[in-house]
């Protein structure tokens, strides 16, 4: 069972607030209008991913024995809210602080490499929702929506997955590398070819080839 105190909880929401902003600027720049318009669906997709990262690290440092308690960083969510003009998040929202001594470097490496797996997971599912949706999404104004926050979903979350694995500064993918460099490879490629994928084939083109159309 998690636990959440409420300085988490409180630095969770501001977190998902400014990152969902920083995502809607990224893809319409200043047009309000779509910016008010693609809000909501970008609010889900990375309201979805972010949480499950975060309880991803939280989870696996739970079941090793350690507490993990997501904290903001301010300055990071400046910079996602600043770089996302340019149309690239660089998004450094804060980290799961572990409660440990001592902790050796393959349990860190684990607790750090579950919060990008689990944006690797779910960006995945998304895209077979999308999929599954495709041929509906004309007939059906909800499927419509759902094929539609399940693109959106997929881009964010291989983002989210690929930007979290780097093996820079407090990122997920430092600790990862220190504790094993084939994880770290594993992860890094798999995230990257989704990433890469979504940028220039193109969430629609890749369901058309997954369906044979």
């Amino acid at each position: 069972m998690f636990e959440f105190t409420k300085n988490e909880l409180r630095d969770l929401v501001i977190a998902f607030i400014v990152l969902s902003i920083a995502f809607a600027i990224a893809n319409v720049k200043f047009d309000l209008h779509a910016f008010i318009s693609i809000l909501p669906i970008v609010m889900f997709g990375v309201g979805v991913g972010f949480l499950l990262h975060e309880l991803g690290h939280k989870y696996v440092a739970n079941k090793y024995g350690y507490k993990a308690e997501f904290k903001l960083w301010p300055i990071g969510l400046l910079i996602a809210l600043i770089t996302s003009l340019i149309g690239w998040v660089f998004a450094l929202p804060g980290e799961a602080k572990i409660t440990a001594e001592n902790i050796d470097e393959e349990t860190t490496g684990k607790i750090a490499i579950a919060g990008p797996m689990a944006n690797i997971g779910l960006g995945l599912l998304f895209i077979v929702i999308a999929a599954i949706t495709y041929p509906l999404k004309s007939s059906f104004t909800l499927f419509e929506l759902i094929y539609l926050v399940s693109t959106v979903g997929f881009s964010v979350n291989a983002f989210l997955a690929t930007f979290n694995i780097l093996p820079f500064y407090t990122l997920d993918g430092t600790k990862v590398m220190k504790w094993s460099v084939k994880a770290f490879i594993v992860a890094f490629a798999i995230a990257a070819i989704m990433m890469l994928s979504s940028m220039f084939i193109g969430a629609e083109n890749m369901i058309l080839m997954l369906i044979g159309s």
